[in-house]
Formats: structure tokens, C-alpha cells, sequence
């Protein structure tokens, strides 16, 4: 009786081809969960340079201008006339941030441009067409993000995730 020690060449074609299965597995899971973080980590970011507006038109006594797009969303400080402005978006006004986003993870607004104004005392008002019981923005592709969605009110800002009729507040 002769020990053979090692492997037969099938035995190592099967290890390699399980192997092979759960790579492909935790990649796909992986870029799943990689989606899903950068669309939290999106409607956060955006969630924070809303209520900076907010807070910096109170604090400053000034209208601040956020417009949003589907892929970008820019904030302006209203000082056209200087130095306290006049309450409407002009070209001479100081623009505060610009991000663009992230094409894969574009947002769903209301109307081709929509407009969110924050006046002195930090109340919120819309375009187009004044700002009626809250305004809703979301990104379009949620992967099952946990927050994917802002609903801004007159008075509050909110993040939640999108069910697919509304955004619920967590």
C-alpha cells in the first residue's frame, strides 16, 4: 500500500470554481451596500447644507436661495444691492456652495429647477409657485437606503426614506 498524499486535479478545479462562486457573491452584495451608502451619505450632506442655509439666514438676517437640479444643487446669499439684498435671486448675489452629484444618484425635484428660499426669521418658501404644506426631494434610485429623501416645510426640515408614494420620516 502506497500513502498518495496531495490533491487530484478535479478536487482542485472544484475548490477553485467555489471560491470563484462566493468572490462573485461578495462583490455583488458589496456594491450593493457601497450604493446604498453613498445615497445615505448624499441626502445627509445635502440635509446639512439645508439647514446651514437655514441657520445662516436667521443668524445673518438674509434670504438665502438653495436651487436644485437633478444633478447639482447650489446655495446663494442674498447681498445684490449690498449690502442687505432685496429679497429675490440676481446674478450679483454671493453664491455660498455648489455640489454637483453624483449622475448615477441624481435627485427627483419638483419641476426642471426648484427653488427653496429662506427668509431672515429662517422660514421656508418655494419655487415654483409658493410652498404649500411641504416640498419633497429625493434621489431617484434609492437602493434601499435608509435616508433618501428630505421634505422641507415651512419650518422644518426633515430626512426619511422614500416607500415609493411618499417619504417617511424615520
Amino acid at each position: 500500500m502506497t500513502n498518495k498524499s496531495g490533491f487530484s486535479l478535479i478536487e482542485l478545479i472544484v475548490v477553485i470554481a467555489i471560491i470563484g462562486i462566493l468572490l462573485a457573491i461578495a462583490g455583488i452584495s458589496g456594491k450593493a451596500m457601497l450604493d446604498k451608502y453613498r445615497v445615505e451619505s448624499q441626502t445627509k450632506e445635502m440635509f446639512v447644507d439645508l439647514m446651514n442655509a437655514k441657520l445662516n439666514a436667521m443668524q445673518k438676517n438674509r434670504v438665502y436661495f438653495v436651487t436644485l437640479t437633478a444633478e447639482q444643487y447650489a446655495i446663494f446669499e442674498d447681498t445684490d444691492p449690498a449690502p442687505d439684498g432685496n429679497g429675490t435671486l440676481e446674478a450679483g448675489d454671493t453664491q455660498t456652495i455648489r455640489k454637483d452629484l453624483n449622475p448615477l444618484y441624481a435627485l427627483t425635484v419638483p419641476g426642471v429647477v426648484a427653488q427653496v428660499n429662506f427668509d431672515a426669521r429662517g422660514l421656508a418658501s418655494g419655487e415654483p409657485g409658493p410652498m404649500g404644506t411641504q416640498q419633497t426631494i429625493r434621489v431617484a434610485a434609492s437602493f434601499d437606503s435608509a435616508y433618501d429623501c428630505i421634505i422641507i416645510s415651512r419650518t422644518r426640515i426633515k430626512m426619511g426614506a422614500y416607500n415609493g408614494s411618499s417619504c417617511v420620516i424615520q
